[in-house]
């Protein structure tokens, strides 16, 4: 991916060395590994996902900064100029529609952290948290995306962020709003079915703002493609279940299945169009 050159974003926080006291877990792409664990366990997973949103009052302390690595500085830089990318496709696909779009904040962090949905280890992976209108990321996860997924590449990096502002974008839309007001009115299989939806439209997004850089920037390279179908495919419900417990439970999906991910993601680049993207519509997804 051709991103040395690209702009700069503003909307980044770091909070990397941040220390929390006690912290929870927050909802994201990740939290579907974790709440795995959870059931192998006895657990009941649902509780992670009932975690993350609402607010905690916990306290939190700081710890001295952590000295960083060169690799984490980039990293730092690559992820901001990612988005800036985005932002430059929302803004521009808004503004045809005769809206202005409000730009996220992208939250660095290290270990844990505390958002308006509350606290989250990092274990969770990338988020978004409606309330705040906040990404957050602990840049640690792109080594699991590499090692323990298999999803190396830095157009593979650059999905994750895409599917975040995918959220982000949902909740301009009002699309979260209408979700969880149907879910709240659902029973499990239901919600989990509205949820799938929702990520499957996050990653059409994601698609789609691709389709718009390379377009707009020209920001891809040979396998940058490949990249981040590869990334959709390596999170997918049925393989992350599959690896965990050498069984996959459709009915328990909250992301969606690898083929459905691709899919979704195809549609997006391919088409350039967020109309394209009404996973609600649909009745084969």
């Amino acid at each position: 991916m051709r991103w040395e050159f690209g702009r700069r974003s503003t909307n980044v926080e770091d909070r990397r060395g941040t220390r929390l006291s006690a912290p929870v877990v927050g909802g994201g792409i990740g939290a579907v590994i974790l709440s795995l664990v959870v059931a192998l366990l006895g657990g009941d997973p649902s509780v992670i996902w009932e975690q993350g949103q609402a607010p905690s009052d916990r306290p939190y302390s700081q710890s001295p900064q952590t000295q960083r690595s060169a690799g984490d500085d980039r990293m730092a830089d690559f992820v901001s100029v990612v988005l800036a990318d985005t932002e430059d496709t929302w803004r521009s696909l808004f503004q045809q529609r005769g809206q202005t779009y409000a730009e996220p904040t992208l939250v660095l962090y290290s270990d844990a952290v505390e958002s308006a949905c509350g606290f989250a280890r990092s274990a969770v992976g990338p988020f978004y948290c409606p309330s705040d209108q906040k990404l957050y990321i602990d840049l640690s996860f792109y080594e699991d995306l590499k090692t323990r997924h298999q999803a190396p590449g830095d157009f593979a990096q650059a999905y994750v962020i895409a599917h975040e502002v995918g959220h982000h974008v949902q909740n301009l839309m009002g699309i979260s709003n209408r979700v969880q007001a149907l879910q709240r009115q659902a029973d499990k299989v239901e919600a989990n079915q509205l949820s799938v939806r929702q990520e499957l439209q996050a990653d059409c997004f994601a698609g789609i703002w691709a389709h718009h850089a390379e377009r707009s920037r020209q920001v891809l390279e040979t396998g940058d493609v490949e990249e981040a179908l590869n990334a959709a495919s390596s999170i997918g419900d049925d393989r992350l279940q599959s690896q965990a417990r050498g069984y996959v439970t459709p009915e328990s999906f909250t992301h969606g299945s690898s083929a459905q991910r691709v899919r979704w993601f195809k549609r997006g680049i391919e088409t350039g169009d967020p109309a394209q993207c009404n996973t609600f519509a649909v009745k084969n997804l």
